[in-house]
């Protein structure tokens, strides 16, 4: 109640981007388009576009467009 709220310029997700269940953004982040992010992950940093994402603890990224 007594902490000051603070914002790092709000979430911003591209077009056709899919989020699994649970997953946390937290602020400031920005999603590339085609990005893909697995069930409870949770996202700290920037994804580039056509990304995957999964993991709570350790984020590990992937480009889809070459598996």
């Amino acid at each position: 109640m007594f902490q000051p709220s603070l914002s790092k310029g709000g979430i911003r997700i591209g077009e056709d981007v899919w989020l699994g269940a649970g997953v946390i953004v937290l602020d400031g982040v920005t999603i590339g388009k085609g990005s893909v992010v697995g069930a409870g992950s949770v996202i700290t940093g920037p994804l580039p576009e056509y990304s995957f994402a999964r993991g709570a603890r350790q984020l590990k990224i992937q480009d889809r467009r070459n598996p």
